[in-house]
């Protein structure tokens, strides 16, 4: 096995020129892995131009020593830096060259210190690190590195045992960012560093010739990835702004004054380098205040201002392609985390947050539907208050829409598990309608106001329960009133009893009503779930 004691400047710049390329290949692969809905989606295409300037820079170093090549590299990586990733890319190769300094050339043990110190500066270099990012991976590079070296100091040695730690550390990244658990991808600034990686170790072992037919892998999560249903936010939609990037040169130049300074400017900020040379980049809504106010420090190069709302939109149609397309799509009207997750076992594509007292508009429900991967599209409104709202989508879509005018979640759950995937659209929206009648609904909740209805006089904040939408019962506790409406159902004839709990509701006040229930039916099936829905202490679903 090929063993190298020492590198130096010319092997440095060899290594991660091999290195370069070896990225260029997997450039748009890494590029497609982008999770996050601003710039630097192009992270894979920022690394590789970032690079490319740092190799063009140490084709000037003056000096073939590994100190003053890296020096150059650093140089040429700062003044190319592009998007966050290139930013933090530059951080590296700036704490690779003060690890360097002052040395001809650099043993397994000087490469691990090197990936140590490098690490170091990069987290210096952000106000707010992030783990399950590019940091995390180049951290755990280096520690593998230093452990290595511990006993050998063979470079080859200890930068197999860097990328092997790195290529972990990328799969175990959707463990630390939910963001990546939940879209079921790992970190793309992690990859492309566990790329140069492994380029620089291929050139180093003299497998060329593999490198010219072969291109890096895309790391597969080590965790299991369930992906969530389309979730539709209510926030009103906040602009992304401009990504903002630029150097500045000047004399005196204070790194932690100007960040402090632009931290209120704008979201996303990076501010590396020198008393000399500042490379700056920041998310901001108004680029111009930023430049006008950094002009009067120094002279600005390389700016690039790009709107990330058009690069947002680019990348919700990138995402959209990449979705796998399905017949039918089911959207639901769901209030609750609890009660989201039951209509997402149950099959259902999309989910927009809403019910009782927080009814969504039609565009709420349009914006669901344009985003599912399918042409027909079955509304479940889950409440009355809705259907007209849903019904409404049909003349805003090119898409076929079926609306189950479903009045209550118990008949939602209901209409999904009547879905047949054999079945056609037409079929599936008139079997789930008519799995509606089969369910009775019983709903819990408080009295917003004193009323007489229905003979019952009702008092403000007492408990009070429906049957299927008509109010039959008030007591002063919730436990109390739903005791007395599943006296008022025939649970004789019904098999499946589903209780509800909302968010005002304790899981153990719940399970003594389950267990009264059992008691009374003991052939009846109880089942009690956390829907975390608002208002309603309890949904009962009885069929």
């Amino acid at each position: 096995m090929k063993q190298v004691d020492t590198i130096g400047g010319q092997n440095l710049k060899e290594m991660f020129s091999a290195a370069t390329n070896w990225l260029e290949k997997s450039a748009p692969d890494i590029d497609a892995l982008n999770v996050f809905p601003v710039p630097d989606g192009d992270c894979g295409t920022n690394m590789l131009l970032t690079m490319r300037s740092s190799i063009e820079e140490a084709g000037r170093a003056p000096s073939q020593s590994i100190s003053i090549v890296a020096q150059s590299m650093a140089k040429g990586a700062l003044m190319g830096a592009r998007g966050n990733s290139g930013v933090i890319l530059s951080q590296i190769w700036r704490g690779v060259a003060k690890s360097f300094d002052g040395k001809d050339a650099a043993s397994g043990a000087d490469l691990a210190e090197a990936l140590t110190e490098a690490s170091d500066t990069a987290y210096r270099g952000l106000s707010n690190p992030v783990e399950g990012t590019i940091l995390t991976v180049l951290k755990d590079a280096a520690k593998a590195a230093r452990d290595k070296a511990a006993g050998k100091t063979d470079v080859i040695d200890v930068l197999e045992s860097a990328t092997d730690a790195a290529s972990e550390s990328v799969a175990n990244t959707p463990s630390l960012l939910p963001v990546l658990r939940e879209t079921g991808v790992v970190d793309a600034g992690g990859q492309g560093l566990f790329t140069l990686l492994e380029g620089a170790l291929l050139y180093l072992r003299g497998d060329v010739q593999l490198m010219q037919f072969r291109k890096s892998r895309v790391i597969a999560s080590s965790i299991p990835i369930t992906a969530k249903p389309i979730q539709v936010s209510e926030e009103e939609e906040v602009p992304f702004g401009y990504c903002t990037e630029f150097l500045l040169k000047g004399e005196d130049l204070n790194l932690d004054r100007l960040r402090k300074k632009l931290k209120s400017k704008g979201e996303s900020l990076i501010v590396v380098g020198d008393d000399s040379t500042l490379r700056v980049h920041i998310h901001t809504t108004d680029p111009g205040n930023v430049l006008h106010y950094v002009t009067s420090l120094g002279t600005l190069g390389t700016v690039s201002i790009r709107n990330m709302d058009e690069q947002h939109e680019d990348f919700l149609a990138m995402q959209k392609n990449r979705t796998p397309s399905i017949d039918m799509a089911i959207v639901a009207v769901v209030p609750g985390e609890g009660l989201a997750d039951v209509f997402t076992s149950l099959g259902t594509t999309a989910i927009v947050p809403g019910g009782q007292s927080m009814n969504p508009s039609t565009k709420d429900i349009l914006q669901a539907v344009e985003a599912a991967p399918s042409d027909k599209v079955i509304i479940l409104p889950n409440n009355k208050n809705v259907i007209l709202s849903a019904q409404q989508v049909e003349a805003v879509t090119s898409k076929h829409i079926k609306v189950v005018p479903t009045e209550t979640i118990p008949q939602g759950a209901a209409a999904l598990l009547a879905f047949d995937y054999e079945a056609d659209f037409d079929t599936n929206a008139r079997l789930m309608a008519e799995a509606t009648t089969a369910v009775t609904t019983i709903e819990i909740t408080r009295a917003t106001r004193s009323a007489k209805i229905n003979g019952l006089v009702i008092k403000k904040k007492q408990a009070i329960g429906l049957i299927d939408g008509h109010i039959l019962g008030v007591e002063n506790k919730p436990n109390d009133v739903l005791n007395v409406l599943m006296a008022r159902v025939n649970l004789d004839k019904k098999e499946v009893v589903t209780i509800y709990f909302g968010a005002d509701t304790q899981e153990e006040e719940a399970g003594q009503v389950a267990g009264a229930v059992r008691e009374s039916y003991p052939n009846l099936q109880v089942e009690v779930v956390n829907g975390g829905q608002p208002y309603y202490n309890y949904i009962v679903s009885a069929e």
